[in-house]
């Protein structure tokens, strides 16, 4: 029987963290450039992940920092494969690409990827630069471009959602890079994400003046391309959109302006054990899980954990936000980067 928890959300999604380190350093996750104490290993991630699939995950989001960066990455997915006899429908990852090349692309399929979504904040190598936290974004750009080809190349089918590019956008930083972004999808045939600018942790100074609202992003594209919207799916993070001239499609993630709280179902565990129920967590709101991964430990003890901890969520901290920020209750957020986004 799939866990509800206190608001009768059923948990479906398992966003597992496979590393804290990244390769770049966006100003919205700013990464840590060390792995936290206690990394747990491949055998611990798959026994979390046989835990979650007993308790109703069908689908596992392998994330980071950034996961390519993870050695094990292949080894793993083959190892979690045999549990889509219990029930896992689909195994997805999020990386910014630059790590991706051909040979890299076609493993991960083989081992059993069935979808990646591919990070790209601008399309000019200046917009690049200043997203991705680096000095130059010529080389970066370039590769994310490659990463793309390398996916289809591999089987990783835009059109049958495979395949996706995602996008923060803050206002003043990148909000001009919304139409060369649309295009650049659009001629790629890949659907665009296009992520609301968020408060996830205690560095990226976040202000709610630097979001540009789903609405807003949507605007500026059905100006130039005309938009017919998408009924939601529950359970998702996205609201889409499909071009009336068949180019295919587009979508927002908008956490801020328009939360999805009431049908969340996603799970998160860091790289070292802890197991958060909210993007928006505070830092010390986290289970740790490694107690229960020990060589003796039984099985059903951790399955019976993250069961507990689903059972007691009851966090909607996006239809708060407003009233925690005002009246300053807003306990220390963990960082995304650990959470994996």
């Amino acid at each position: 029987m799939t866990q509800l928890d206190q608001h009768c959300r059923p948990i479906g999604v398992l966003r597992l963290s496979l590393t804290a380190l990244c390769n770049l350093a966006c100003p919205y996750c700013l990464p840590d450039s060390k792995e936290p104490l206690g990394l747990i290993n491949l055998e611990q991630r798959l026994k979390i992940v046989k835990a979650a699939v007993e308790l109703g995950v069908h689908s596992l989001r392998l994330t980071g920092g950034e996961p390519l960066l993870y050695p094990d990455l292949e080894e793993l997915i083959t190892a979690i494969n045999p549990l889509r006899n219990q029930g896992l429908s689909d195994i997805a990852l999020t990386s910014n690409g630059f790590l991706l090349n051909g040979e890299r692309a076609h493993r991960l399929r083989k081992a059993g990827l069935n979808r990646i979504s591919l990070s790209l904040d601008g399309t000019t190598p200046d917009s690049v630069a200043r997203m991705a936290g680096i000095k130059h974004g010529e080389l970066h750009l370039a590769q994310v471009l490659a990463a793309i080809d390398h996916a289809r190349s591999a089987g990783f089918d835009p059109a049958k959602g495979d395949l996706k590019l995602n996008a923060v956008i803050e206002k003043g930083k990148n909000d001009n890079q919304l139409l060369p972004l649309a295009e650049l999808a659009r001629n790629e045939g890949i659907e665009l994400r296009l992520i609301e600018y968020m408060d996830v942790g205690n560095r990226n100074g976040w202000q709610p003046e630097a979001v540009l609202t789903s609405a807003e992003m949507i605007a500026v594209i059905n100006k130039q391309w005309t938009l017919e919207p998408i009924k939601r799916k529950s359970a998702t993070t996205a609201k889409r959109w499909k071009y009336t001239d068949s180019k295919g499609y587009l979508a927002t993630i908008a956490s801020i302006s328009e939360p999805f709280c009431g049908d969340c179902n996603r799970l998160r565990v860091t790289a070292n054990g802890i197991a958060y129920t909210c993007l928006f967590a505070s830092q010390n709101s986290g289970l740790d899980l490694r107690d229960y991964l020990q060589a003796n430990s039984c099985s059903g003890d951790l399955k019976e954990a993250i069961g507990k901890l689903w059972g007691n969520r009851s966090d909607r901290y996006s239809e708060q936000r407003e009233q925690q920020l005002k009246s300053g209750s807003r306990k220390a957020p963990a960082e995304m980067a650990l959470l994996g986004g």
